[in-house]
């Protein structure tokens, strides 16, 4: 506040007032509206041939600027402004008279008329209530006999008027105050006041007419005009919004304004069709906006993109309208002059054709996310099956290349059985690499597919233990091949650190097959259990793509692979899942 009271002391005297004014009305406004009224009553009552009554009506003038609902008090005048009120001021000092006086009355009740339902304030909008009841009985009491016909107003009615009416200034001032912010614009209905106000011509006009053509009194004339045109309101009231679940009059009133009678569904529904057809972004924005300028009222179309690069279709005219959303920048030339509903259509068809346009670069995107994450997951698991195989040609190496094992007929046989073994495992790594197709499964006999896994990891000193197995017992050879060297090497893996880590598996099969695999190492992070089987994990030595992927496969066959106990010392996996 010491900025603010720096710019105040640097001002004139006269700035100084004007704002210690201003802020005073804003503070204030009830008091100033009383005021005016005050000062429009008493102007009247004096009547347009008084001096003073001209005098008052310039002082009403100004402090309706200080409460007009349009500019805020605070901004400054215009020079256009400036040159109005002069031009007020002028016309109220030499041509002020009943029928401009009415005038005045008639637009200001339709000023305050607008503001009655733009204030959700109960007390607010009871004040400005009382507001237009007086200035309506001012204008009907007072105003209006002075300009009828004949004079069929009494003496004693009007002069009831002069200390009646300044009773509701009263009520006005002792209304209660709600807080209103000062930065808040005030607001009217413009509509409504517009409305107001040639209702109130047509009540003074038609009552007029009437008493002359009938020769009726004022009262008797303007209650039957008030009579009518509230009833011929009525009746139009119930035609625009009927009862009984009828359209009325606002429903092709909407339809003329918001479709103005163009086909912009056959244009919606190409653009539905061409969405499904075309894959590629930029093609569709081509063809919708080709499609676009051939809309009879569209003389052309420009867009602009920062992925694609521009485009137009059909003629620029003078009459456009620049439409910006996201990547994409439109402009719509019209063949005719823009009204406010053809702007509007406008708008909503550069927004509809903004989304779409969007909702293909995402599909774009995902495409693409889709193919890279196939790519990842694709190497991600070839290069576990070849770390796997790589973990079993470096154990049958190391077997071999001790001196003691040189001439071992036992080494001997262990490589008969594992290189061919390896080298099916590495032949089908290679193809489905060549080839990233489904891999049929193949069902081999229990008995088999689990005595060369015995044979496998046995040298790796894994306990391995098996239930009764039937001869007729099958087991799906891929999905229980990947899972069990998944499980083995991961268990294995944790040897790494020197720690003497137990590795069993246990292989049953009875209603159901099962196969568990067990380590005595610690256990999965807890960060780590909620989503090791169900996303890909970081993880630098095991545990992450492999067990997510032996888990998708084993759901795909209709298998399930769980974590069956995460203990330290008792870290257990499952596979279990239909005997074939």
């Amino acid at each position: 506040m010491p900025h603010a009271s720096a710019q105040q002391a640097g001002l004139p005297l006269f700035g100084r007032l004007a704002n210690a004014v201003r802020s005073y009305s804003q503070r204030n406004w009830r008091l100033v509206l009383v005021a005016m009224l005050a000062l429009l009553h008493v102007a009247v009552l004096r009547g347009v041939a008084d001096p003073w009554a001209r005098a008052l009506l310039l002082a009403h003038l100004g402090l309706l600027l200080l409460w007009q609902p349009f500019v805020r008090a605070e901004q400054r005048v215009s020079p256009l402004q400036v040159l109005l009120l002069m031009l007020g001021a002028l016309l109220v000092m030499l041509w002020l008279d009943w029928w401009l006086l009415a005038f005045w009355v008639v637009v200001l009740a339709g000023l305050v008329g607008g503001k009655v339902y733009q204030h959700t304030a109960r007390w607010q909008r009871r004040c400005y209530l009382v507001v237009f009841v007086y200035l309506l009985a001012l204008l009907a009491v007072v105003i209006l006999p002075e300009i009828a016909p004949g004079r069929g107003i009494e003496p004693e009615i009007r002069r009831y008027a002069e200390y009646g009416l300044p009773l509701l200034f009263v009520v006005i001032a002792v209304l209660p105050a709600e807080e209103q912010p000062a930065e808040s614009a005030q607001m009217i209905d413009f509509f409504y006041s517009v409305f107001l106000t040639l209702t109130l011509v047509v009540v003074i006009l038609g009552s007029f007419t009437l008493m002359s053509l009938t020769r009726r009194p004022y009262i008797e004339a303007l209650a039957t005009t008030v009579l009518l045109v509230g009833g011929a309101v009525l009746v139009i009231a119930l035609a625009w919004n009927p009862r009984g679940g009828f359209s009325g009059l606002n429903v092709f009133f909407s339809r003329y304004l918001f479709s103005i009678g163009l086909p912009v569904e056959k244009w919606l529904h190409y653009l539905a069709e061409l969405s499904q057809l075309e894959a590629a972004p930029q093609r569709f924005l081509g063809e919708a906006t080709a499609a676009l300028a051939r809309l009879p009222w569209i003389s052309g179309a420009a867009w602009r993109t920062q992925a694609h690069g521009a485009g137009e279709e059909g003629h620029p005219s003078p009459h456009a309208v620049d439409f910006e959303s996201g990547p994409l920048a439109l402009k719509i030339y019209s063949r005719y002059r823009i009204s406010p509903a053809l702007n509007w259509h406008l708008h909503l068809l550069g927004l509809l054709l903004g989304e779409f346009y969007l909702a293909k670069l995402r599909e774009e995107e995902l495409r693409q996310s889709s193919y890279l994450q196939a790519v990842h997951e694709t190497g991600a698991r070839m290069t576990h099956d070849i770390k796997n195989l790589l973990q079993s040609l470096n154990i049958l190496c190391a077997a071999a290349t001790r001196e003691e094992n040189a001439d071992a007929p036992e080494v001997h046989a262990l490589l008969r059985r594992q290189l061919p073994v390896i080298a099916r495992r590495l032949a089908e790594t290679l193809d489905k690499l060549q080839r990233p197709e489904p891999e049929p499964e193949v069902y081999v006999p229990a008995r088999e597919w689990w005595g060369a896994l015995v044979r496998q990891y046995r040298v790796e000193g894994v306990e391995l233990s098996a239930g009764s197995l039937p001869a007729e017992a099958r087991v799906p050879r891929v999905l229980f091949d990947n899972v069990a060297n998944n499980l083995m090497r991961n268990a294995l893996a944790k040897r790494a650190g020197g720690e003497a880590i137990a590795v069993r598996a246990r292989f049953d099969v009875g209603g159901e097959l099962s196969l568990r695999v067990c380590d005595t190492g610690a256990a999965v992070p807890a960060e780590l259990e909620a989503t090791l089987l169900q996303a890909p994990i970081a993880s630098g030595g095991g545990l992450g793509i492999g067990l997510y992927q032996a888990a998708r496969l084993a759901e795909s066959r209709g298998y399930r692979l769980t974590l069956e106990s995460n203990l330290d010392g008792q870290v257990c996996f499952t596979l279990s899942g239909p005997a074939a």
